[in-house]
């Protein structure tokens, strides 16, 4: 059997959090950290896709012409250094919209 005082004391718990609840701030931390993370792993695949790309384009060269690890290493390189530029480009892109954010969030006041 339950106990009649306990179920007040579960009653005046349930008050208590309910209050605690509507007086503390709602944070929203959670959808903007997705969001970067996002963006880190956007950055991430663009740089392994250009080293990818060069290892398959370098890989074939050499296949194709016999010439084992000459194309390899020169496409890898030339991937990697496609995919840093991409990079860097999406880094300039993601700055230009949160500059852009922020100037209208000042324009605002």
């Amino acid at each position: 059997m339950t106990d009649p005082n306990d179920l007040d004391r579960l009653k005046a718990l349930d008050s208590r959090i309910k209050e605690v609840k509507a007086k503390a701030p709602e944070v929203n931390h959670m959808k903007k950290d997705y969001s970067q993370a996002q963006h880190a792993w956007r950055m991430v695949t663009e740089l392994v896709a250009g080293l990818l790309i060069g290892f398959v384009v370098g890989y074939g060269l050499d296949y194709a012409f016999g010439t084992m690890p000459v194309f390899l290493v020169i496409f890898i390189f030339l991937g990697f250094a496609a995919g840093v530029k991409t990079v860097i480009g999406s880094a300039q892109e993601l700055q230009r919209k949160l500059l852009d954010t922020s100037s209208s969030k000042d324009g605002d006041n």
